[in-house]
């Protein structure tokens, strides 16, 4: 028996719970329990309904017109049973929750430090001098610099990792004994992700409270918990100690996502690309801001993509890649330096480049279907013949894997997945020689993040397509990659062959992103997690 099964000392007891929206049966008969103090990790595919269950631990589907059925006991409250005021008592007195989009979780017109005074006040009854003052000791407790001040700021001014530990600051706000984690580190680059990682282990050895983590990420449940469920359709389909079910998995289906996960030790295998120099960066500078606020988002960078080659861009939040893949594209215009497209100057958008964005929610406009999103670059180009731009849609549906016979669907009836699968189709019907791919597959869960690497890569061999692959995902970018630019701040700091800059990085920066990657071993995480803590300490 495991820890988080010991008699006595559940946190959290979850009996044949369903969960059913409609004629969907999200959750279908799981059980679970959670000891005090102890870290589980639901894992599995958007679908699998690990989201589903975290929000019924807190009664959060009650008035929402599911059904919920069986039983949920989290810190001593029948979930099932309790009234509205006894749930109110238990989340975020007992039992808190963490949301992976900090930003739809946190209200914009008020400060931070205001935000969680009134969760402390709510539940402690206290003075608001006290609650404030609350608030600037969690907000340090999580590690916000400055706390006092920063307290006064607000979530547009934090950048995404710190608006992360201002909400797991006001989660801790009441001391809640269980902490439930939705996807924390989420579109986190590696650097941010593995200092919430740490900061969530470090919070439970210093105040013994659960931790339920919810992720579609296998590594990030290596780097942070004890136990890990593995969920499928709504049940459970593998449960134990998270270094046993990663190293010896006893499912085919937990071995599928293992397999899916890519590997920062993994070579990619393939060819020497020796096509033409089709996209070029030469001394690329962006400026943003005017005078003494002027800061250069990119710096004096230069870059080439030859045709069937894949160059890699990866750096944290802020190092400046998105904003050089937006000048390869042509949707900005460099301060300094030039873009080359086939060896000229080219300025101004070009329809021969085309861009794959990170979120296909937003870059799809939900008015209009899907076929007529994917249209556009085609009746740009001058084709006015309706009957051939339908005919071509469904080819293009067809050729990333959909079915033609959903043009006149539209986004919101498609899956994460399916949106970017839609968002490269649209790209492909200009007849692009290059694609620039912005973090395309960053929110995506490991099997589709796999499959739509899968289809880049299988168009690229066949069209003979120069790639960009802008990612903080230093694995996924060595699986894909002949060649990789490493920036920081703005500035190249390294650049070759990704195999060279893998195996052999010259830079220490380099070496730290590579040393930040989550470790399917749970010992080597715990190493790495150790040596992370030295410099802090020094």
């Amino acid at each position: 028996m495991s820890p988080v099964e010991a008699a006595g000392t559940s946190l959290v007891d979850v009996t044949d719970l369903t969960v059913e929206f409609g004629a969907l049966r999200a959750v279908d008969g799981l059980s679970f329990s959670l000891a005090k103090g102890a870290a589980l990790a639901l894992v599995g595919e958007s679908g699998s309904g690990k989201s589903t269950v975290a929000g019924a631990l807190l009664g959060l589907h009650r008035g929402t017109g599911a059904r919920v059925g069986g039983s949920v006991r989290v810190a001593g409250t029948d979930v099932q049973a309790a009234s509205d005021e006894e749930l109110r008592r238990l989340r975020g007195a007992k039992a808190a929750m963490v949301f992976q989009d900090p930003l739809s979780s946190l209200d914009p017109y008020y400060a931070i430090g205001d935000q969680i005074a009134e969760v402390h006040r709510v539940h402690a009854r206290v003075s608001r001098r006290a609650a404030r003052a609350r608030a600037v000791e969690v907000l340090e407790r999580v590690g916000i610099p400055d706390a006092a001040r920063r307290a006064r700021s607000r979530p547009h001014e934090f950048s995404g990792g710190m608006r992360q530990r201002a909400l797991i600051a006001m989660a801790l706000a009441c001391e809640p004994d269980l902490l439930i984690a939705d996807e924390p580190t989420t579109a986190l680059d590696v650097t941010v992700q593995a200092q919430i990682l740490d900061l969530l282990h470090g919070l439970r050895e210093e105040t013994g409270m659960g931790l339920l983590l919810v992720t579609h990420d296998v590594g990030v449940a290596a780097e942070s918990v004890d136990d890990v469920l593995v969920m499928r359709h709504g049940r459970a389909v593998e449960r134990g100690p998270v270094g046993a079910v990663l190293a010896a998995p006893a499912e085919p289906y937990t071995r599928e996502l293992l397999d899916a996960v890519p590997r920062v030790d993994a070579r990619r295998t393939g060819f020497p690309v020796t096509g033409e120099v089709v996209l070029e960066a030469v001394g690329v500078r962006r400026e943003f801001g005017r005078g003494k606020r002027a800061f250069a988002a990119v710096d004096d960078v230069s870059v080439t993509v030859r045709r069937g080659e894949t160059l890699g861009v990866v750096g944290e939040s802020g190092s400046g890649k998105t904003t050089l893949g937006r000048m390869l594209v042509g949707l900005l215009e460099p301060t300094a330096g030039g873009i080359r497209y086939e060896g000229s100057p080219h300025t101004g958008v070009n329809p021969a480049v085309q861009m794959v964005f990170q979120d296909p929610v937003s870059s799809l406009n939900p008015r209009r279907s899907v076929g007529e999103s994917i249209a556009d670059p085609l009746r740009a180009r001058g084709e006015r013949d309706e009957q051939r731009i339908r005919a071509r849609v469904r080819e293009l549906l067809e050729r990333v894997g959909l079915d033609g016979a959903h043009h006149d669907r539209y986004p919101h009836e498609f899956s994460g997945g399916q949106r970017q699968r839609i968002g490269i189709a649209r790209a492909l019907a200009a007849e692009p020689r290059a694609i620039v791919c912005d973090e395309p597959v960053s929110a995506l869960d490991v099997t589709t993040q796999a499959q739509v690497v899968a289809l880049l890569g299988e168009l690229q061999r066949e069209l003979g397509l120069a790639l960009v692959f802008i990612a903080h995902d230093l694995a996924v970018v060595r699986q894909v990659s002949d060649r990789v630019a490493v920036m920081r701040r703005g500035r190249l700091v390294e650049y070759g062959p990704a195999d060279e800059v893998y195996d052999s990085p010259r830079e220490p920066y380099t070496r730290q992103l590579l040393a930040a990657v989550p470790a399917l071993d749970p010992e080597l995480a715990a190493r790495r997690r150790a040596a992370r803590r030295t410099p802090a300490a020094a």
